[in-house]
């Protein structure tokens, strides 16, 4: 059976000199292989959990599925060891009658590692998808207050990087409809959902799969807040969800600003509790 969190032997050292092993509680990565129909689609490093919600999420960032009605089945009987026992690192997907088969150019060829989620796409041309849903069109109005608590707010979810100190966090959070107006001021956001995993793309692949079995895509009206850095790939991962805005830690890299500033998403970096830096469509929020 597969672990979020394996322990392992250590030993730690200070400038006083050796001060002994001890066990130390470590995140786990393994490798799942996601097969459409039986035939393999690509392998992914990730931190074991809330598998489904993974395969379902990479599905809809590939353009594959957008609706939960257009995921037939999830199983893990097709991973079996060597031992004729199942690995539970390999999720078989069954897309419903009418739903096709994605093109065989955007099979992953070799594996995508914990650290790149484009890793692996078969063209340039593929590494853009066109989202179905439109966050540019998305009147959400954002209390930055209410932004700049979402790093903390995300923190007290992360119950394994509590105890490994070595996974990202994705969180989806949404305000209460017209808050950011009301008369005594703007309503605490809620928090939907967070997840961890070793990638940080894995994270959001996790949260966006939660919310397509959950019957919400499109994501109108919330937040992805992010513990690292925004990339390209969360920024079009946000897009094919419908998200309208995405907060992340760390910095953007420039293409992401491009993406968000192309796509309409309200793009923040170095959010971390008393500041954070507006790349891309601003206003929208709500001082």
């Amino acid at each position: 059976m597969t672990r979020a969190s394996q322990r392992r032997r250590v030993h730690r050292y200070t400038a006083q000199g050796d001060e002994g092993g001890r066990a130390d509680t470590l995140a786990g990565e393994e490798p799942l292989e996601i097969r459409l129909h039986g035939s393999p689609f690509t392998v992914t490093m990730r931190t074991p959990g809330h598998d489904f919600d993974l395969v379902a999420g990479f599905l809809v960032s590939e353009g594959v599925v957008r609706a939960p009605s257009e995921l037939a089945q999830m199983d893990y009987r097709s991973g079996i060891g060597p031992d004729g026992q199942r690995t539970y690192n390999v999720v078989d997907v069954r897309l419903a009658p009418g739903v096709p088969l994605p093109d065989t150019s955007m099979q992953r060829h070799v594996y995508t590692s914990s650290s790149c989620g484009v890793c692996g796409t078969a063209s340039i041309e593929a590494v853009t998808k066109v989202s179905s849903f439109d966050p540019a069109a998305d009147p959400v109005r954002l209390p930055v207050p209410g932004l700049l608590a979402l790093p903390d707010r995300l923190r007290t979810g992360q119950k394994l990087f509590a105890t490994t100190g070595g996974v990202h966090a994705a969180g989806l959070f949404r305000w209460p409809a017209d808050s950011a107006e009301a008369a005594d001021g703007p309503a605490e956001p809620e928090l939907l959902c967070v997840r961890e995993d070793v990638g940080r793309h894995n994270a959001v692949d996790k949260v966006v799969g939660w919310a397509l079995r959950e019957g919400l895509l499109p994501l109108r009206g919330t937040v992805l807040q992010v513990s690292g850095r925004a990339s390209f790939e969360l920024v079009q991962k946000a897009s094919m969800a419908g998200v309208p805005a995405l907060a992340a830690v760390s910095a953007p890299s420039a293409l992401a600003v491009d993406l968000a500033d192309e796509v309409g998403i309200t793009l923040l970096g170095f959010s971390r509790g008393t500041s954070f830096n507006a790349y891309a469509h601003r206003e929208r929020l709500v001082p």
